[in-house]
């Protein structure tokens, strides 16, 4: 009889680690190519070089909060009921602020993604289910960019839908090219897409000659958002709409790509400015989809059209409306832009959730082709069904998905960072830890009744 007892595998729950409250020894970083390549400056650095260290991974996860799939729902709530509904993208922005917080803070102290630290904390059931359920939440985000970048190249060029959608795939081989160039390049490439948009939307703002003051009454809550039902359905939407599952994963990886020192003043001092970095990229995202649903208000609610409700009418009326001969080219140009950088953003959340979940690589290439053909079939077909009426009602379909998928994010990301074994000193405070959960209560509730309406047609 040996004197000592067999050393028990990896994927054992018996080999858990009580002292961190991870069931597995830490595992292979996320994103391993790019893990911390990007230098810090040393501790006695100025604020701003080390702000601009830490710049980047929050528009990073923006993007996701100006997707094309936000469009119709700002556009129909601006054209039906004005400014009003406002703060609800206010509010939601918050929301987002404070979970994309959470993520920060998970990803940095940990040193797993989310995806990595559902696999350490679940079974393997379990995290296979979140696996498929992640997976499908991004293939509908992947739908949401198919179909935006596709109605933004008919509407610029006249190329019919189907062929826009066909044209989607060469972003494989776009996002290929720049991922092998360093991350900061797919950084900058995001920011200055991004930039692309708030400067078109600058334009939009001033042709279409808003009501300020009646815009920053809308920034106040109104009773009539929820006595309203239509527009408490709009609200929902937009809330729905706005915080996104799979961001959650995508930013509790990419804070990691920065090479911080790992004690405890070195992750604070990561969690603090990768924290600044998130919440004024978000700042931005607020101000794209606040700007979609004043262009909207100004344009169509003040001249009596409340029944516009999906792009393509917005494009055809913004011209003849507003008079300004740029109006409805520069609203496809900002589509377009949309619909790109998700594309580069939905390539990274894909990898990691795949890795992290699964703890299998695959090929980039054949990673964003599975990716990219789920999302290309379906909007294929409908687009040769039904053309501009079906891909709106797909791309509607694909916020709904999302909405399916936010709990099974949100909720582990609360838990975990909640747990003193798991966070140490850096766990929630309890008012945090509080808000945390109302935070996502009210989301998940309002969520559900989405999905309520959706289903039975209420």
């Amino acid at each position: 009889m040996p004197s000592t007892l067999p050393v028990l595998p990896d994927s054992s729950p018996a080999a858990a680690a009580p002292e961190t409250g991870w069931r597995h020894a830490r595992r292979a970083n996320s994103l391993p190519e790019v893990h911390g390549s990007i230098t810090v400056p040393p501790e006695g650095a100025s604020f701003w070089r080390k702000l601009w260290a830490f710049t980047g991974p929050g528009l990073m996860v923006a993007v996701g909060y100006m997707d094309p799939g936000n469009w119709a729902t700002d556009i129909e709530g601006g054209a039906r009921y004005g400014y009003m509904l406002l703060s609800v993208i206010l509010i939601s922005n918050f929301f987002a602020m404070l979970l994309q917080h959470l993520a920060v803070k998970l990803g940095i102290v940990t040193g797993r993604d989310l995806a990595q630290a559902c696999r350490d904390h679940y079974s393997r059931p379990v995290s296979f289910v979140l696996w498929v359920l992640c997976e499908i939440a991004i293939a509908a985000c992947d739908l949401a960019e198919v179909i935006g970048s596709a109605i933004a190249i008919n509407l610029l060029f006249g190329i019919p839908l189907v062929w826009g959608v066909v044209l989607t795939i060469l972003d494989v081989l776009v996002v290929l090219f720049f991922q092998s160039k360093g991350f900061r390049i797919i950084e900058s490439i995001v920011a200055g897409l991004i930039f692309v948009i708030f400067g078109c939307f600058i334009y939009e703002i001033v042709a279409s000659h808003p009501d300020y003051f009646a815009l920053a009454e809308g920034l106040i809550p109104k009773p009539q958002i929820v006595t309203d039902p239509h527009a408490l359905y709009l609200a929902i939407g937009i809330l729905g709409a706005t915080v996104m599952p799979h961001n959650l994963y995508l930013h509790s990886s990419i804070v990691q790509t920065r090479a911080i020192r790992q004690d405890e003043p070195g992750k604070r001092m990561a969690i603090r400015f990768a924290t600044i970095d998130s919440t004024v990229a978000l700042f931005l995202a607020f101000f794209v989809n606040g700007a979609i649903l004043v262009v909207s208000a100004a344009t169509f609610h003040s001249n009596n059209l409340r029944e516009v409700a999906d792009i393509y009418d917005a494009h055809k009326l913004l011209t003849p409306v507003l008079g300004a001969g740029a109006a409805s080219a520069v609203f496809a140009i900002a589509l377009l832009a949309s619909g790109q950088n998700s594309t580069l953003t939905g390539t990274l959340a894909g990898q990691i959730v795949m890795e992290g979940f699964l703890d299998i690589k695959l090929k980039p290439w054949m990673r964003r082709l599975i990716t990219r053909a789920i999302a290309v079939v379906p909007a294929l077909i409908v687009t040769m069904l039904y053309g501009e009426k079906g891909t709106s009602e797909l791309l509607v379909l694909s916020q709904v998905i999302l909405s399916l998928q936010l709990s099974f994010a949100v909720i582990p990301l609360v838990l975990f960072t909640g747990s003193k074994l798991k966070m140490g000193v850096f766990v929630n405070k309890p008012w945090l830890q509080a808000v945390c959960w109302i935070i996502s209560a009210i989301i998940l509730g309002l969520n559900g009744y989405l999905l309520f309406q959706f289903f039975t047609g209420a």
